[in-house]
């Protein structure tokens, strides 16, 4: 077991969480409630998952209902992350073009059966990519948009159409939310040992085990932000996805 767990285990996580709030708010980054709601949030979440997990995965239907709460709730988180509008909704899209066809090949290929506990962490992992690349996209994409609105309009003016110009500016700016992953595909084992890899190891897999399954997820994921970065550009340069 890689970490005992013990009162020194949450001594030490309440004085990570204390300090990463104390130097959010010494650099005035506003987001000190932030952290701390995050981390009491993971803290309760992952108790609640800890006691669920063994009865989920006793049979199909209570499995998959909770595939589907995890996708409601990253939709939710990505859609209120890049707009407060009504259009927030539409991170539906890009996350589930993302995750569903990789779920959907493991589940046909037999790599990963619809029961037992795997299905839960690879879903998992492969949703939470693709939230975290629809955000990014979203974001940069909208950011770029607002601030370099004048060549927008200029090139709507040269002829282009309103896709066309929003495309032209925000693109650049969306394939940005790809570097994370780019980067850490190809550092995995120079700079850091992901957790994947590390949990296999844990559980008493065998070294190339643990590595093919960190090589798949690896590839998996830039499958699936690539996905996601592409359809969340063409909601925001189509005006599906917006703010006020």
């Amino acid at each position: 077991m890689l970490f005992p767990v013990d009162i020194t285990l949450g001594v030490v996580l309440i004085l990570l969480l204390a300090a990463a709030c104390v130097v959010a708010a010494l650099a005035s980054l506003g987001q000190s409630r932030d952290i701390l709601l995050a981390g009491l949030r993971a803290a309760v979440q992952l108790a609640a998952v800890s006691l669920l997990i063994g009865w989920v995965t006793g049979s199909a239907p209570p499995l998959l209902a909770f595939v589907a709460v995890m996708y409601a709730v990253a939709v939710r988180t990505a859609g209120r992350r890049i707009t407060r509008n009504r259009t927030w909704w539409w991170a539906a899209l890009p996350i589930g073009a993302g995750a569903a066809p990789v779920v959907a090949l493991l589940v046909v290929t037999g790599l990963v059966p619809v029961r037992g506990i795997a299905l839960i962490p690879v879903t998992g992992i492969l949703i939470g990519g693709a939230l975290t690349a629809t955000v990014l996209g979203g974001r940069r994409a909208l950011d770029e948009l607002t601030a370099r609105r004048g060549e927008v309009e200029a090139g709507m003016a040269l002829g282009l159409s309103d896709r066309e110009a929003r495309l032209e500016i925000a693109r650049p700016a969306a394939a940005d939310a790809l570097l994370p992953g780019l980067d850490q595909t190809r550092t995995v084992g120079l700079v850091t040992l992901p957790g994947a890899f590390v949990g296999m190891l844990l559980g008493g897999a065998s070294l190339v085990q643990a590595g093919a399954v960190q090589l798949f997820v690896l590839v998996a994921l830039m499958a699936v932000q690539s996905v996601a970065v592409t359809v969340v550009l063409e909601l925001v340069a189509r005006g599906e996805l917006h703010r006020d």
